[in-house]
């Protein structure tokens, strides 16, 4: 059966009720609980599992905590997005405020999509990583097995989704009037062929140290595009946002969106324009919800969504010829620590977009921050980790607590 056929076939839309808004907060909406996988309908969460763990008095404790944290990282609420902190797939703590967009005169709600920028990787990586799961491509493929012409045989599947490909990012080349012109908007087939007709070097040679590339990115989308024989926007719907129940998730393609979207604000209230970069996708450009993203968590840590072996694969640093407490796995970012503990993260920032993204294993805590006006803030949320673990970030909080 050609690979076309399974995903229509196999993947199957899991619904889950929307919540209602009340004073601010948001009724819970039950997990999603099941997904689909190669050995059939497997439970994410166990119903009724989830409650039954966490002890009222744990919550409401956890919940005047984090309610502190969030009066005094956006005081007087003035959050521009949405925030939500989640145990074991339980909602202890979550707001949504601010303007969606100024000209409408739209507010933002748990079901407004905010462009989640770099969190886009770990999408792309969950897809690339399905992909592996199910024998269609191996993360030692290299890269011009499936784009033909690709000038560097030695970059694979592994070294975009580590950023130790050596490629450059393609914002810091396509800015150049002689290999582009900026007032045609660029797509990802766009930064494949630059590479090959202009032969951009390497930064330095694959696989010898870290660098940060949104187009390691880009070019994985393309990838996808290639195996499932699906635009990566349709390949992401059919494989993650369908399969998961994430109603409020797309990928934007800018001459479809772009009036509709939601848009980005600069810190002094100043809506940022769409550029020639706007077209690019794979490494941005994934606009949801916290709630979504939710259940995007509780797959990738369910035990069944992924092999166990390749999740682990996922968490593994793969920058270690200098010490450092900062590394990078397949699609994620992490900080080692000496005493064994380590944390997971992805942050994002794109025109006023910014975003962070905790996924805290060991206590199957999920912190979720995304905001469509610039703001550090944003990315201040990991100090709640300290709530949960023996993490070493700072977080004041009264005695009594």
């Amino acid at each position: 059966m050609k690979f076309r056929q399974y995903i229509l076939l196999s993947l199957s839309l899991l619904a889950t009720s929307a919540g209602s808004c009340k004073n601010n907060k948001i009724e819970q909406e039950p997990p999603v609980t099941q997904i689909q996988t190669s050995k059939g309908l497997l439970p994410i969460v166990t119903p009724g599992e989830t409650n039954a763990k966490i002890a009222p008095e744990y919550t409401a404790k956890i919940e005047r905590q984090v309610e502190k944290f969030y009066q005094k990282n956006w005081p007087n609420n003035t959050l521009n997005g949405g925030f939500l902190v989640a145990k074991e797939g339980h909602v202890i703590f979550e707001r949504y405020q601010g303007i969606a967009n100024k000209e409408k005169k739209i507010l933002i709600n748990e079901e407004t999509p905010l462009h989640v920028a770099s969190v886009s990787k770990v999408f792309t990586a969950t897809a690339i990583l399905k992909l592996v799961d199910g024998g269609k491509l191996n993360l030692e493929d290299k890269l011009d097995k499936f784009l033909p012409n690709f000038p560097y045989q030695k970059i694979t599947i592994r070294t975009l989704l580590n950023h130790r490909s050596g490629l450059k990012n393609y914002a810091y080349f396509t800015n150049r009037r002689e290999i582009w012109n900026s007032n045609k908007t660029l797509t990802n087939q766009d930064v494949l062929k630059i590479i090959i007709k202009h032969r951009i070097p390497l930064e330095f040679p694959t696989d010898t140290r870290f660098s940060y590339s949104n187009t390691n990115y880009a070019l994985l989308a393309l990838v996808i595009e290639k195996v499932t024989g699906f635009s990566y926007p349709e390949a992401m719907k059919k494989m993650i946002f369908e399969p998961l129940g994430m109603k409020h998730t797309y990928v934007f393609q800018i001459n479809e969106d772009k009036e509709n979207a939601t848009p980005s604000y600069r810190a002094s209230n100043q809506r940022f324009p769409y550029d020639f970069l706007d077209g690019i996708y794979g490494d941005k450009n994934i606009y949801s919800t916290p709630r979504d993203l939710l259940k995007l968590d509780l797959a990738r840590r369910s035990g069944h969504f992924l092999n166990p072996k390749l999740e682990a694969e996922v968490y593994t640093g793969y920058s270690n010829e200098h010490k450092g407490l900062k590394n990078y796995g397949l699609g994620i970012r992490m900080v080692n620590w000496d005493n064994n503990e380590n944390f997971y993260f992805h942050n994002g920032w794109w025109h006023g977009n910014t975003s962070s993204y905790i996924t805290m294993g060991k206590e199957k805590v999920t912190i979720i921050a995304l905001s469509n006006k610039f703001s550090r803030n944003t990315y201040a949320v990991r100090n709640l980790a300290a709530l949960f673990g023996n993490y070493p970030f700072k977080l004041e909080m009264d005695k009594d607590e």
